[in-house]
C-alpha cells in the first residue's frame, strides 16, 4: 500500500485548491470525484483500487445553523444520507476516523473548527430543507461524503469540509463573493495541514523475550555501549 494520503475532492475547483496547498499535490494523491451521489458512488470503486494509506474527503459544505459562517471548518464525526433520500445502499451512519484528533490539530493552527454529523443529500439544500436537516441532528450538509465511504476499502476514512454558505450567509447574497474567497483560503490551509494525516502508529512494545533478555546479568563497560554483542561465556578480548 502506498504511503501517500488519498484525497477525494468532489469538484474541480476543490481539487485545484487542495492540490495548490504547500506540498499538497506532491504529498497526496488528489482525485476529483464529481458532484452528487451518482458520481460519488461511481468514483468510490476507483478510489478503492487507488493506493493510499487512508482516504480523506476534502471540500466545501453548507452550514445548517445560524452559527455557521463561510470559512468555518467542519470535521465529521459521522456521515449519513438524509433519511428521506431513498438510497437503500447509504442508510447507515458511518463513523469517521480520528475526528477528535483532526479537530484539535486544526484548532491548534488557529482555525475555527466544529465537529459533528454531516448529512448527505442529492440536491442542494436551501431554506426549509436546511432547517429540516438541522432538526435531524446534523450540523452541515454535502452531496457526496457518505457515498464515497466504500472507497476507503478498509483504510482510515475521514471527512473535513469548509463551510461555503449557511442560513445567514446564502450564496445569492451580496457578501457571498467575500465568503467564498475566505472559504477557499481556509480549504487550502486545511489541505496543507492534513497532508501527513493520519499520524503513524506508535512503535510496538518490546517483545517479552526481548524484555526478559535485558533483565538478565550483563557485562557493562563505558556506560554499556560495548555490551550489546556480549553473551554469557563469551571470551573477552
Amino acid at each position: 500500500m502506498s504511503s501517500r494520503l488519498l484525497i477525494a475532492a468532489p469538484l474541480r475547483v476543490e481539487a485545484l485548491i487542495v492540490g495548490s496547498a504547500p506540498r499538497g499535490a506532491r504529498a497526496a494523491r488528489v482525485r476529483k470525484t464529481g458532484m452528487g451521489p451518482k458520481h460519488a458512488m461511481r468514483t468510490a470503486a476507483m478510489l478503492a483500487r487507488t493506493p493510499g494509506r487512508a482516504l480523506l474527503v476534502l471540500g466545501f459544505c453548507g452550514g445548517l445553523d445560524t452559527e455557521s459562517v463561510p470559512g468555518e471548518v467542519i470535521v465529521a464525526e459521522a456521515v449519513l444520507a438524509a433519511r428521506d433520500e431513498g438510497h437503500s445502499d447509504a442508510t447507515e451512519r458511518i463513523v469517521c476516523a480520528d475526528a477528535a484528533g483532526l479537530t484539535e490539530g486544526l484548532r491548534d493552527r488557529g482555525m475555527t473548527v466544529r465537529s459533528g454529523e454531516i448529512v448527505c443529500v442529492s440536491k442542494i439544500a436551501l431554506g426549509e430543507r436546511r432547517a429540516q436537516l438541522l432538526a435531524d441532528g446534523a450540523i452541515a450538509v454535502d452531496m457526496e461524503s457518505v457515498w464515497l465511504t466504500p472507497g476507503a476499502a478498509g483504510r482510515p476514512f475521514a471527512v473535513v469540509r469548509v463551510v461555503l454558505d449557511s442560513p445567514s450567509h446564502e450564496l445569492l447574497r451580496p457578501q457571498a463573493v467575500a465568503g467564498a474567497l475566505r472559504a477557499a483560503r481556509v480549504l487550502r490551509r486545511v489541505a496543507g495541514a492534513l497532508r501527513d494525516w493520519p499520524p503513524p502508529p506508535p512503535p510496538p512494545p518490546p517483545r517479552e523475550s526481548q524484555r526478559a533478555g535485558r533483565s538478565g546479568p550483563e557485562t557493562v563497560r563505558d556506560g554499556g555501549s560495548g555490551s550489546a554483542g556480549l553473551h554469557e561465556g563469551s571470551p573477552e578480548g
